[in-house]
């Protein structure tokens, strides 16, 4: 009987000790799922205050940026402020009848309607007939932008400007615009302007087309040469290069049946901006840029040039110049080589195109193919009150002897692409030991 109770109390015990450890199991697990339930709840609420203080950065920056409008809209209202007082003074001095009776509300119709009629024609794909409508209401334009007192005698867009004599007539080349690949236009007197068109009617087949410009025209013999920038085209091109095209007379149509550029210096970034020289032997040579590339700076080279003018001779480019002066920011283009008493002179734009930083340096050469040096560190044509980043310089003789210089400029209140890039022509005083700009008579 004894036996039998023992059994039975370890039977129990056994079966107590299972419930104790079942027990704990379930309270473990219970443990374990209260534990993961609590992970999420303490993940779910870093999230939200993750989200929290995202929101509360937001906000604040909300609160900084509009703190920073309202007090950039005070300066306004205030500089506007200043500005209308500053208005009203100068209106209260002013004649202003006599300012409405000198307007001439005609030119500026005619103006107007010279433009309109112009810009119709471009969307009917007519370049030549807009062309002649822009000339025939230049006169009117030039007067409502206050006429050429400042040298301005084409208000149209007519990029890098070239101008060759002929004779008595002046015709000067410019970039591709509403005129076509290579606009032209003519005067007898050096500020009435006629467009004649387009110049160079089609392009090789290595070059793409709309992208010309720079051209630059030499007669030699009976034959006008006329060089321009263009982009190559097809498989592996996209470098800028330098071609040739030729006509029996200055105002074209000139014809490039080349079958690969004339000048072309990929390694060195492209070739641009090609300048003709002849010198008192009549030989004549060839003056251009490479663009440049990270590791090589924008240089100036001359050639020599074979007698047709269509292919380079020697023994190779002559380095000219580089760019190394401060006003110069790393960029110099558009050369032009000028003998005048004995001096090479040549003539050359700095820093960025589009900007007012552009302008018109000089420096002074041994000859054709250099060396040349800048004894002159600051530019002879800047910015003034009535043009901006003037560059891309031409310089000439009229039919006296006396020198001009061509170039673009910005108007100053709209610089800078897609705006034009009008056309002015001024004296240029060579006899000095520093060529000087003269103002616009």
């Amino acid at each position: 009987m004894d036996e039998r109770r023992r059994r039975i109390q370890l039977r129990l015990a056994a079966l107590l000790a299972v419930a104790v450890v079942v027990a704990a199991v379930v309270t473990d697990v219970q443990a374990h799922a209260r534990s993961r339930h609590e992970r999420r709840d303490l993940a779910a609420e870093r999230v939200t205050l993750t989200r929290t203080r995202s929101m509360l950065s937001a906000t604040s920056q909300l609160r900084r940026t509009a703190s920073t409008h309202e007090e950039t809209l005070q300066s306004s209202v205030s500089l506007t402020q200043q500005l209308m007082g500053t208005t009203q003074g100068t209106l209260d001095q002013m004649n202003v009848s006599t300012y409405l009776e000198g307007l001439d509300i005609g030119h500026l119709q005619t103006c107007l309607s010279g433009v309109q009629q112009a810009y119709r024609q471009i969307a009917a794909h007519d370049n030549n007939r807009a062309a002649v409508d822009l000339s025939g209401v230049s006169s009117a334009c030039l007067t409502v932008d206050g006429g050429s007192n400042d040298g301005l005698v084409y208000p149209f867009d007519f990029p890098d400007p070239f101008v060759l004599r002929v004779g008595g007539d002046y015709f000067a080349y410019g970039t591709n615009s509403v005129g076509g690949n290579i606009q032209i236009i003519e005067s007898t007197d050096l500020q009435h302007w006629s467009a004649l068109g387009n110049a160079l009617l089609s392009l090789p087949a290595w070059a793409l087309s709309g992208a010309t410009w720079a051209p630059a025209v030499v007669q030699l013999g009976n034959t006008y040469v006329l060089y321009y920038s263009a982009i190559v085209g097809g498989s592996g091109g996209g470098e800028m290069c330098i071609s040739a095209a030729t006509a029996t007379q200055p105002q074209g149509p000139f014809v490039d049946s080349s079958n690969a550029p004339l000048v072309c210096q990929p390694a060195l970034g492209g070739s641009i901006d090609p300048s003709p020289f002849v010198d008192a032997t009549g030989t004549p040579y060839l003056e251009w840029k490479s663009n440049g590339t990270r590791s090589q700076p924008a240089r100036i080279w001359s050639q020599q040039l074979a007698p047709t003018g269509t292919a380079v001779t020697g023994s190779g480019p002559s380095r000219l110049l580089t760019a190394d002066l401060g006003w110069e920011a790393g960029v110099i283009e558009a050369p032009d080589l000028v003998l005048s008493s004995g001096r090479y002179l040549l003539f050359y734009s700095g820093n960025n195109w589009d900007s007012a930083n552009y302008a018109v340096g000089v420096a002074s050469c041994s000859g054709p193919l250099g060396p040349c040096a800048e004894p002159w560190t600051q530019p002879i044509l800047t910015n003034d009150a009535d043009e901006v980043g003037p560059g891309s310089e031409s310089v000439f003789t009229d039919a006296t002897g006396s020198p001009w210089i061509a170039f673009h400029a910005w108007l100053p209140t709209e610089v800078g692409y897609p705006h034009s890039r009008d056309l002015y022509v001024r004296k240029v005083n060579l006899s000095g030991s520093e060529p000087v700009v003269e103002p616009a008579s």
